[in-house]
């Protein structure tokens, strides 16, 4: 059977972090089980070629649909027509664990992952309204000075 045909790439341009696979396979086996570098080769290749079936039919569902942004829904909807449907509901699952996961995890971003007090936030805060400000002028701006009273510069 040929590697399914991925736009624009070659087969040797897609593939998944070997390091982080073996460590997947290592975790599922009981510690006693070693798995030879060409098994697990191949089992890398199988979840390659296993995400491009399920890319390539939830994009065909998608398209059905006359949509063009693949949703969730056309994921589950693959599975199902590929004969995977007894998986859907653990897939799913595992989808709604991810959401509640990264639902308070910054975004990333220049201050993610740094901790600031209320104060600081609110002079970062200030410091950037004050960085639009003079881009929204041309670059004309207008320093004034702080009100305590009001509790913002402006």
């Amino acid at each position: 059977m040929e590697p399914m045909d991925i736009v624009g790439k070659s087969k040797e341009d897609v593939s998944l972090p070997k390091a982080t696979m073996f460590k997947i396979i290592k975790e599922m086996l009981p510690p006693d089980v070693r798995v030879a570098r060409d098994a697990q080769d191949l089992l890398v290749e199988c979840c390659v070629e296993f995400i491009n079936l399920i890319s390539s039919e939830s994009n065909e569902v998608c398209s059905r649909e006359e949509k063009r942004t693949i949703a969730p829904e056309h994921v589950l909807k693959a599975l199902e027509v590929l004969g995977f449907g007894e998986y859907i509901e653990e897939v799913y699952a595992a989808y709604e664990q991810h959401k509640l996961d990264t639902l308070d995890s910054p975004k990333g971003g220049k201050l993610s992952g740094i901790e600031m007090t209320e104060e600081e936030a609110l002079v970062e805060q200030q410091r950037m309204f004050a960085e639009a400000r003079a881009r929204m002028n041309n670059g004309m701006t207008v320093q004034k000075q702080s009100d305590p009273d009001r509790g913002f510069n402006g």
